[in-house]
């Protein structure tokens, strides 16, 4: 019998996942359905209920519903706990478990696809909101020498650096806070994590965080290359968007739902434009 999953959003026409998805099960030999699904502003935990129902397997959850996914489940692993947010459901017995794989699928967007270490290396997050939160603790995970967030309000950053100084430290990373004008000294790794592409926007941060050989990547993505991105290559960053984020996220919540792990490489080549 297939299997039934779907994505979550409102609004969710321009997703991405069902194309994704279909080429993952097609490789994999696995038999699903993956569709999209609106979801009413006000209905989200009626619309879950409602998959449950007509069994569903799994979902994956986009804007704006992360948080509200976070509060539904009935329970959390700690990847989706650290980041207060979910994007990834599995219904199974009678539970409703709550996932985070976009912290994930970036880091293997970053060592894989782009193929740069993040141990021992120096990384700037810009932005302090969900995005930034649910890539901190796999980030950290990969033992960085120090990580700086970088935000608008510098108290947003600094509880953000509260939250998670027990587990950086564990792990041997120094995390620090500043303002978008106040960052000090060069990067590595410079993370987008803000929505300013969104709006054609960029960040106010000084051209020179961007060290030699430094990797800029911008978590929004589309056919042409961000503000943000432009900023980057202009101040000699190699530049990436975030489309490998979103194949990797995909591959991550396939292999929890299906006990397979797809080849991601052919797949994110066939969606570049």
């Amino acid at each position: 019998m297939t299997d039934k999953y779907c994505v979550i959003g409102h609004p969710v026409a321009h997703s991405k996942s069902p194309e994704i998805h279909a080429a993952y099960a097609a490789q994999t030999g696995q038999d699903i359905r993956y569709e999209r699904c609106l979801a009413p502003l006000d209905g989200f935990a009626e619309t879950v209920q409602r998959l449950v129902a007509e069994g569903y397997r799994g979902a994956n959850v986009t804007v704006p519903f992360k948080l509200e996914a976070a509060r539904l489940a009935t329970r959390l692993n700690e990847r989706a706990r650290a980041a207060g947010a979910v994007n990834t459901l599995v219904f199974a017995h009678g539970e409703i478990v709550g996932d985070n794989t976009d912290g994930p699928g970036l880091m293997a967007d970053i060592t894989r696809n782009a193929g740069v270490p993040i141990r021992g290396r120096r990384v700037l997050l810009l932005g302090a909101g969900g995005a930034a939160r649910g890539a901190l603790l796999p980030f950290v995970q990969e033992a960085p020498r120090e990580i700086v967030i970088a935000n608008r309000t510098v108290p947003t950053a600094e509880a953000l650096v509260h939250d998670f100084a027990q587990v950086a430290g564990r792990h041997g990373v120094r995390l620090g806070a500043a303002g978008f004008d106040t960052v000090d000294g060069s990067f590595d790794i410079v993370v987008n994590a803000t929505s300013s592409s969104l709006a054609g926007d960029l960040p106010p941060v000084p051209p020179g965080i961007f060290g030699p050989g430094a990797l800029a990547l911008d978590m929004m993505y589309g056919n042409q290359p961000t503000v943000f991105m432009d900023f980057a290559a202009r101040h000699g960053a190699a530049v990436r968007d975030g489309l490998g984020m979103l194949v990797e996220q995909a591959a991550e919540a396939f292999a929890i739902w299906r006990g397979v792990r797809p080849d991601t490489a052919q797949v994110l080549r066939a969606m570049r434009p």
